[in-house]
């Protein structure tokens, strides 16, 4: 069975969009070598995305372009080449390769692609796709990369969740650029 992992930046006060859904503190850290080679080789660990409409549509914008091939082509190598599902009930068709769109209840959706798939999958961005997922006990890991930036405002991933998950810290790695990255997994 897939195991199903959420990777997301959050900033140091737990915010993982600022206000009017502003990512640009996500950038606000400088990207050292160190914290390069890391998302480098995140990018290139193989296995399935999973997103949202609204992450899907901006990931979707840039990571085909030559922009995105110059600027970071091991990931945006590893992100073109994975399989990638998005949930909406508004997209129809996909402009970026290897995309499944899917509509029916994310719940029920999501615990076929564990059963079926033979890699594993990692949410990217998607807070609401996040928060359906974590109330219905589906995530078995996190990442979180915090990054040392206080927003004061914004959205959680976990809006609307009321079933508490309940998470065992696994590992940390603290890198030279500010940037923490905190792994969990789900207790069941």
């Amino acid at each position: 069975m897939a195991k199903l992992t959420v990777f997301n930046s959050i900033t140091i006060d737990g915010y993982f969009t600022g206000p009017n859904g502003d990512l640009s503190w996500a950038y606000a850290v400088p990207q050292d070598a160190e914290w390069r080679e890391f998302v480098s080789g995140n990018a290139g660990g193989g296995g399935s995305l999973l997103f949202g409409r609204v992450t899907y549509e901006m990931m979707a914008s840039f990571w085909p372009t030559p922009a995105a091939a110059q600027q970071m082509p091991a990931v945006a190598e590893g992100m073109n080449r994975a399989s990638k599902f998005v949930f909406s009930r508004s997209l129809k068709t996909s402009s970026w390769q290897n995309t499944t769109i899917l509509n029916g209840d994310v719940a029920i959706e999501v615990e076929k692609l564990k059963r079926q798939e033979t890699e594993d999958l990692t949410v990217l961005g998607s807070g609401s796709l996040v928060a359906q997922l974590a109330q219905a006990g589906l995530v078995d890991a996190y990442q979180f990369v915090v990054i040392p930036v206080v927003l004061g405002a914004g959205r959680t991933m976990f809006e609307g969740v009321t079933s508490k998950p309940k998470l065992r810290a696994t590992k940390t790695r603290t890198f030279g650029n500010g940037n923490v990255v905190w792994w969990y997994d789900s207790v069941r």
